[in-house]
């Protein structure tokens, strides 16, 4: 018996098998045993096999011997050699999804609105880097009749790896911001990183390219797509004759906003509508109109779609007995991001002394980033709040360079402090917007206060 090859048929006909966390094994699953910041997977393979793993991959010769382990030489060629073997076999229709910001978020609105008739396949979590998106792909179910990725980078070369990888047919790019900037210097390098999504050299599948221009750097993105052969460019911003949103009217405590869609004028009605949002709804109905799926659909179904967990997803919580609204926006932030935040809640019909600010740092900035972290604070204090709790080192040195600012503005150094402060300081029917980047104090905190029993 050939263990190796029996395994590989196994993870090609099969779905949602590969699992890097023992944690999460079931049986017949896989575990992929990788080298983590501590310890090595290798720890886990015994409990893994008797939590029903089927298989176990690894690349680290130190384990238990048992013949349900596979050994590689390295487990990321392995894996990759082995996503594009299944890649070869897929026949549906792979979409990718890459931009600084709102991979995720469109990735889940699309799914949303797909599986509501489809067989569909995509990328859990945010697994956009490389060994998620070779998990996504060898996770694929290869009778579903759409794949969708989201393809992210932090670093040049990195998209058109990835794009050689999963080759997507229909390309969103979500927008271009500032992040990672630490490594990408300007936003323009950045543009012409995610432009390698579309290019041929890397990606000869692409037909289709989905943009929502309105800044100089995504309208590189443009002039590059352009010079492009066979590529469908389907634009939704206001230069499209297409797909646009027509107008937005507030009438008492709703928005009625009109898309057009060619040549159709739908309108729908939202509560306080994120413009994001509203550009992801948007990017559904042009993707919908493009194949040929009935738009109604997602005309039908928008009323019930909720925010994802970390993006803006709203909570109604106890907190020392008294009941306050938080909009999560904890997962990640950048200086765009943030400030579109800012306009949600600012916009809100809510007393300004019952609105709350909670922001962690911005990560990846590079070597601007207090200056940048104080430019943002200084944008915030124009609108007044009842008080903006800070919490990080970057945050730290930018508020003391900070004169005179007109909001209350209080620096706590750990989640700890944070509570005892709220615990004090909150009145039934305050709001609260945490806002910060993935793998921060106030992330934590986020994780921490959100434990606390949502009231429906």
């Amino acid at each position: 018996m050939n263990t190796k090859i029996d395994f590989e048929n196994y993870i090609f006909k099969n779905k949602n098998k590969l699992k890097i966390s023992s944690k999460d094994i079931k049986k017949g699953d896989v575990f992929l045993s990788l080298k983590g910041k501590n310890t090595h997977g290798n720890k886990f393979i015994t409990s893994s096999i008797k939590k029903g793993a089927r298989y176990c991959i690894t690349d680290n010769k130190n384990y238990k011997k048992n013949n349900k382990v596979i050994l590689v030489k390295n487990v990321f060629l392995y894996l990759t050699s082995l996503a594009n073997r299944k890649r070869d076999l897929y026949k549906g229709k792979v979409i990718g999804i890459t931009g600084s910001a709102g991979k995720t978020t469109l990735k889940e609105t699309i799914v949303y609105f797909l599986k509501k008739k489809h067989k569909i396949s995509y990328s859990q979590k945010s697994y956009n880097n490389k060994l998620g998106v070779l998990i996504s792909l060898l996770n694929l179910n290869l009778e579903s009749t759409f794949a969708i990725f989201e393809i992210g980078t932090n670093n040049f070369g990195e998209i058109k790896e990835l794009t050689k990888i999963v080759r997507p047919s229909e390309i969103f790019i979500t927008n271009i911001q500032s992040t990672h900037l630490e490594y990408f210097i300007t936003k323009k390098n950045i543009a012409k990183e995610k432009s390698d999504i579309f290019n041929s050299k890397y990606n000869n599948e692409r037909k289709k390219l989905y943009l929502n221009i309105t800044s100089y750097e995504e309208n590189i993105i443009l002039k590059r797509a352009r010079q492009e052969k066979k590529l469908k460019i389907i634009r939704i911003d206001k230069n499209s004759k297409k797909y646009f949103i027509k107008n937005i009217v507030n009438v008492k405590n709703l928005s009625k906003v009109t898309f057009h869609i060619n040549k159709k004028n739908i309108t729908i009605n939202k509560k306080n509508p994120a413009i994001f949002r509203l550009t992801n709804l948007l990017f559904c109905y042009a993707f919908f109109n493009e194949n040929h799926l009935k738009i109604e659909d997602v005309t039908n179904n928008q009323k019930n779609l909720k925010p994802v967990s970390g993006r803006g997803l709203n909570h109604r919580i106890f907190l020392n007995k008294k009941i306050i609204s938080i909009i999560d926006e904890s997962y990640n932030s950048n200086p765009d991001t943030l400030l579109q935040s800012i306009e949600y809640i600012n916009k809100l019909k809510i007393s300004n002394n019952k609105k709350i600010l909670i922001l962690g740092d911005m990560n990846e900035l590079g070597k601007n980033s207090t200056k940048i972290h104080l430019d943002i604070l200084k944008r915030i204090d124009l609108a007044s709040y009842k008080f903006i709790i800070l919490c990080g080192k970057i945050l730290r040195r930018s508020i003391n360079n900070f004169i005179n600012p007109s909001n209350l503005f209080i620096y706590l150094e750990n989640k700890n402090k944070i509570m005892k402060f709220l615990n004090k300081s909150i009145h039934n029917n305050d709001i609260i917007m945490i806002k910060c980047s993935n793998s921060t104090e106030i992330n934590q905190f986020a994780k921490v206060l959100l434990k606390r029993s949502n009231i429906h």
